[in-house]
C-alpha cells in the first residue's frame, strides 16, 4: 500500500483549481463570491469569499465523500495514527456528541468523569443514555479536579458491567491526564469501548515529550480540536476512530446533526493545518514546550503565583501533564483567577483563555512567540504589585460531587417550573449551569441542587465569572422539575 503523501492538501488544491476556472455561480451561497455583499468582501478579503462555495462534484460532499474530502480524511487518519478520520465543521462539540451518540443509546450506561465538557452532557440529553460518574480526585491546594484513579475506574466497571463505554478527558482544561493506556485496557477487558475527549490534546500526536495520544493509547474514538492547538479555523475539528469502530455507522451518526452545507473555508483549513502538523508539528511543538517551560520559571519567580506542571504527576490521578498548558494558581496573590483574567484584559490588553475561582490558563500554541510570553510575565508581575492582597475570604474552587436523581434526557424534557434561585435547594435541576470557558457544568439536567452549589454560583457571579446555560440569562431563576423533589 502506498504511503499517503502528507505534502498534499487535496481540498485546498481543488479549491484553488476551482477558483482559477472562474465558474459563473448560479448556486448558493447567495453573496456570489462576495459580489452581493461588498462589506463582507472588504472585511474578509476577496480570496476568502471567493472560496466560500457550495458542495459540487469537483469539490466533493462532506456527507458522503468520494473524492477530495475522502482523500483529506485519509491523510488526516494517517497523520494521527487512526483507522479513520472525519472532518467536522460543527466544532469539537459536534465531534464529541457524534462520538457519544455512536456508542450509546437510550437507557444504556456510559462511564465518565463528572468534570466533562457540556457537549458530553448534551449528547446524553439527545440520546437518553445514563451517566455513571467516576468522581475525580482533587488537589486541595490548587482547588482543581484531577484525573480518574485507575482503581476507581476498575471499581466502577465492576459495579456496572453492562456499561457500553468509558469516556476520558485527555487532557483536562488544566493539562492533567488520566492513565489512558490503563483505562483502555480495563475497558477493553470488560468488552467496553474507550472514548477520549481530546479537545485540548490535538498536539499530543506530534511530539514525544507530550502525553500519549488517544490513538497511540489504543482508544476506540477521539475528538481532536484542530482549531485549538492545531492551527485550523475556529469551529473545525476531527473525529478519529480506531480499527474496532465501524466507520460507516459513525458517518451516519454524524450526518444526523452535522450541516449539509459544510464550509469549505473550514474544510480547507483542516486540510492545510493537518499538512502543517504532519510536516512541521514536531519542530513547532518542541518550540512551544520550551516557551512554556521558560514562562513557568519566570512566573514562579515573581512570587505568589504557582505555575504548576509535571511536579503534580503521581502516576495515577495525574498520570501525565501537558506542559504546553500554562496553568497558574493565583490565590496566594489574593486574587481569584477570574479577577486576574479581567485585569490582564482590561489593564494590559492581554486575552488569556480563562480564569476560574483560583486559576488562570494561558493557552500556548504554534502561533505564539517569545515576546508575547515576556509581555504576559511582565503583566502578571504588575498585577501582583498593583492589585495583590491577602487571600483571606477567597473561595477555593473545588469539585462538588453530584447527586444524580434522574437521567439528563428525562430531566431536560420533563415538566418544569421556574423558581427564584434561592428557593431551589433540594430541587432537581432541568437545565445546565456553567462557567464558560471552560464549559464544565456546575449543574446538569437531572442533578439535585444543593446549598454548596448555590454558594458556588453566587460567589462565581460576584467575582465576575461568565455564567451560562439557564433560560434566565441573569441566573436569578432556575428551571426545576415540577412536583419532584
Amino acid at each position: 500500500m502506498t504511503k499517503p503523501d502528507q505534502t498534499r492538501a487535496p481540498i485546498y488544491e481543488a479549491l484553488e483549481h476551482f477558483r482559477r476556472q472562474r465558474v459563473v455561480p448560479f448556486d448558493v451561497p447567495g453573496h456570489k463570491r462576495g459580489r452581493g455583499n461588498p462589506e463582507l468582501a472588504r472585511l474578509l478579503g476577496e480570496t476568502c469569499v471567493s472560496m466560500d462555495v457550495n458542495s459540487m462534484k469537483p469539490l466533493d460532499n462532506l456527507c458522503h465523500p468520494i473524492s477530495v474530502i475522502r482523500e483529506a480524511e485519509e491523510l488526516a487518519a494517517d497523520a494521527f495514527g487512526a483507522a479513520h478520520a472525519f472532518l467536522m465543521v460543527g466544532g469539537t462539540t459536534s465531534a464529541v456528541q457524534s462520538m457519544v451518540l455512536s456508542v450509546v443509546k437510550r437507557g444504556e450506561k456510559i462511564i465518565l468523569p463528572r468534570n466533562v465538557h457540556r457537549s458530553v452532557m448534551g449528547a446524553l440529553v439527545l440520546c437518553g443514555a445514563v451517566p455513571v460518574y467516576v468522581n475525580p480526585e482533587c488537589d486541595d491546594r490548587l482547588g482543581i479536579p484531577l484525573g480518574m484513579r485507575l482503581a476507581e475506574v476498575e471499581r466502577t466497571i465492576r459495579a456496572h458491567p453492562d456499561a457500553k463505554a468509558v469516556l476520558v478527558n485527555n487532557p483536562t482544561y488544566y493539562g492533567i491526564c488520566s492513565n489512558l493506556p490503563g483505562i483502555v485496557e480495563l475497558a477493553h477487558r470488560a468488552g467496553m469501548l474507550c472514548l477520549a475527549d481530546e479537545a485540548h490534546g490535538t498536539h499530543f500526536y506530534f511530539h514525544e515529550d507530550l502525553p500519549l495520544s488517544a490513538m497511540a493509547a489504543g482508544a476506540d474514538m477521539a475528538a481532536a480540536s484542530m482549531h485549538k492547538s492545531g492551527g485550523s479555523l475556529t469551529q473545525s475539528s476531527l473525529l478519529l476512530t480506531g480499527p474496532g469502530v465501524h466507520a460507516g455507522h459513525v458517518r451516519q451518526i454524524i450526518n444526523l446533526t452535522q450541516t449539509t452545507s459544510a464550509s469549505y473555508l473550514l474544510l480547507s483549513s483542516l486540510d492545510i493545518a493537518r499538512r502543517n502538523l504532519a510536516l512541521r508539528g514536531r519542530e513547532e511543538f518542541a518550540r512551544v514546550i520550551q516557551m512554556a517551560r521558560y514562562a513557568r520559571r519566570e512566573i514562579n519567580a515573581i512570587g505568589g503565583y504557582n505555575a504548576f506542571s509535571r511536579e503534580l504527576v503521581n502516576g495515577d490521578s495525574v498520570y501525565d501533564f501537558d506542559e504546553t498548558k500554562l496553568s497558574v494558581n493565583t490565590l496566594d496573590v489574593g486574587l481569584a483567577g477570574i479577577e486576574v483574567y479581567d485585569l490582564l484584559r482590561d489593564e494590559y490588553d492581554i486575552q488569556i483563555e480563562f480564569g476560574d475561582l483560583g486559576n488562570i490558563l494561558a493557552y500556548l500554541s504554534i502561533g505564539d512567540r517569545p515576546r508575547e510570553i515576556e509581555r504576559l510575565v511582565s503583566a502578571l508581575s504588575e498585577v501582583r504589585r498593583r492589585f495583590g492582597r491577602s487571600r483571606a475570604g477567597l473561595m477555593q474552587q473545588e469539585y462538588i460531587e453530584p447527586d444524580v436523581a434522574v437521567t439528563p434526557q428525562e430531566a431536560f424534557y420533563a415538566d418544569t417550573q421556574s423558581l427564584p434561585i434561592e428557593e431551589t435547594a433540594g430541587q432537581i435541576c432541568s437545565e445546565f449551569v456553567m462557567c464558560y470557558p471552560p464549559g464544565i457544568p456546575v449543574l446538569t439536567p437531572g442533578e439535585r441542587i444543593t446549598k454548596p452549589i448555590l454558594d458556588y454560583i453566587r460567589y462565581a457571579k460576584a467575582k465576575g465569572c461568565s455564567m451560562t446555560g439557564p433560560e434566565d440569562p441573569d441566573i436569578l431563576r432556575l428551571n426545576v422539575l415540577k412536583g419532584v423533589r
